[in-house]
């Protein structure tokens, strides 16, 4: 009997076709709004690396119960025809996996991966109008499974003034709702931490939603970096060795990797005297390569270069909250750039509304999570950042029900690599450098919460006492008058003004809790 009469190779798509659920497509509700968040990032990253202010709109029209159509626009530079049917119809094809820069997509699958799903829920494939250097071409692409590769069918091609790139494509076994989880939530939490952008929406029952532009401005652009010698394995070495072009390995560790300067080379001679620094990269061997990353380990870095990350910015995330919550008390927090496993860099914002508009738009212990300003709606329960919130007493900020305030935080993790659980990239994995960061925002913004709930309810107490001392008054005032003579009138003024003197005193007076904020503060800094 031949065991391996079935033997077979499979295509990368072909195993996310059978394993769909890992791309984030379980769940009818969910499954829409993972189509809407892939073709959305993708418009947002496009524009902005093109210096456009983004404009993108939403439309999804309801063909049958389960079954939609998703069309999604924006005014971008648009896919050449050369590269349209591989940013669409292919796994693992893009300009994002290979290279070190903050983006919001990081693997070069999500627009792809909707084809898919639109493929095999309606056998349809998806409709692309690509307006890209002065071209505009009408085209329907689909896939081949078993070889991943996009198949396209052009249907027009004409000149055009106009760029942008429009995708129109049907899918079944989904579902639009408002709700926490659905197409709406997604895009008003994109709003709130994209405010260059103008994004509008069209439901089914034909309501139509827009999200203004708050700032008229992209954020700066990332940049790429270079990996940092600490998070490079042996294999790795050997694949950037392979395809060097240098002629010496000391020239090659010099320019493919950061921080390594000539000084360095020296020291890595020093400790590797086994390898020869002046062989070409490419006749590295696998023993030289592991005695190249042990001494990596041995020498003094500096860290990896912070300036590429572009979080959203103070100014940023006041004007969209104002814009969006208007709450009675904002308080946002960035932290400096920090380092975690393999030295890659990352940044944490942090922001929390209480009270006004939160209030009144009736949410209660709401946990905004973000990677690279792109919403985390799903799996919460096993993100790093819920876990972090979870454990933060909140008593100690007088917050004595977090799931019962007024109250909204949103957390955003920035960095060239989001260590992600899974490829559908909706939670944040467990690093402890990351969720110590996390914390440590949290707690510095809640402080600035505390003081205003302290505050507030200082007033009001002193308000209510104000008004039972005043009740009291005009009946003090007739007693006394009728025991010394004075008119009462007379009394009952001076009596109010006592309680005024007394009140407007009370209430300068600093919180109780001051002294316990900069104990807390203290103890922060001194755990970071």
């Amino acid at each position: 009997m031949d065991e391996f009469k079935d033997f077979k190779e499979h295509s990368v798509a072909e195993f996310f076709k059978k394993n769909r659920q890992m791309l984030g497509f379980s769940g009818k509700i969910r499954s829409l709004t993972m189509i809407v968040h892939e073709f959305v990032t993708n418009s947002l990253d496009a524009c902005e690396e093109a210096g456009i202010l983004p404009e993108i709109s939403v439309e999804i029209n309801e063909l049958g119960k389960d079954h939609y159509q998703v069309t999604v626009k924006d005014n971008g530079p648009g896919i050449p025809k050369t590269h349209i049917g591989k940013a669409l119809g292919q796994m693992l094809a893009g300009t994002k996996f290979h290279r070190y820069i903050q983006q919001r997509g990081q693997q070069g699958i999500g627009a792809s991966a909707c084809t898919m799903f639109s493929y095999i829920t309606t056998g349809q494939p998806t409709k692309a109008v690509t307006c890209h250097n002065g071209k505009k071409l009408t085209a329907r692409i689909s896939m081949d499974f078993k070889k991943n590769k996009p198949v396209v069918e052009v249907i027009e091609e004409q000149d055009t003034e106009e760029s942008g790139l429009t995708v129109i494509s049907e899918y079944k076994d989904v579902r639009y709702e408002r709700s926490n989880y659905g197409v709406f939530e997604y895009l008003r939490r994109t709003a709130l931490t994209n405010p260059n952008a103008i994004i509008s929406l069209l439901e089914p029952n034909s309501e139509k939603t827009l999200f203004p532009r708050s700032i008229e401005e992209n954020p700066k652009r990332p940049f790429e970096i270079r990996p940092h010698p600490l998070g490079i394995t042996t294999h790795d070495i050997l694949e950037f060795a392979k395809h060097s072009t240098e002629t010496r390995l000391s020239s090659f560790l010099q320019n493919a990797f950061s921080r390594v300067s000539a000084g360095k080379v020296s020291e890595l001679r020093d400790l590797a005297p086994e390898v020869n620094f002046r062989k070409k990269p490419g006749d590295l061997t696998w023993a030289e390569a592991e005695k190249i990353v042990e001494a990596f380990g041995k020498v003094k870095w500096i860290a990896p270069a912070t300036d590429s990350l572009v979080p959203i910015g103070q100014q940023q995330i006041e004007a969209s909250f104002r814009n969006i919550f208007n709450p009675d008390v904002l308080v946002v927090t960035e932290r400096s750039p920090k380092v975690y496993r393999g030295g890659i860099p990352f940044v944490i914002e942090t922001a929390i509304a209480y009270g006004g508009g939160v209030s009144d738009a009736n949410k209660k212990g709401e946990l905004m999570r973000f990677a690279n300003k792109v919403p985390l709606l799903f799996d919460a329960g096993g993100c790093a950042i819920t876990e972090t919130i979870r454990s933060i007493d909140w008593k100690r900020y007088n917050i004595r029900n977090f799931e019962d305030e007024p109250i909204a935080v949103l957390v955003n993790v920035v960095s060239v690599h989001v260590p992600y659980t899974s490829a559908g990239k909706q939670a944040i994995a467990n690093e402890e450098d990351l969720m110590a960061e996390i914390k440590f925002a949290v707690m510095e913004a809640s402080r600035g919460i505390q003081k205003f709930i302290s505050g507030k309810r200082k007033a009001n107490e002193i308000a209510t006492k104000k008004k039972v001392v005043s009740r009291y008054i005009e009946q003090l005032s007739a007693d006394l008058a009728s025991l010394t003579g004075e008119k009462k009138e007379k009394l009952s003024k001076k009596l109010s003004s006592i309680v005024e003197d007394k009140y407007v005193t009370m209430k300068d007076d600093e919180p109780e809790t001051t002294e316990r904020i900069e104990e807390e503060k203290d103890e922060s800094e001194g755990e970071a």
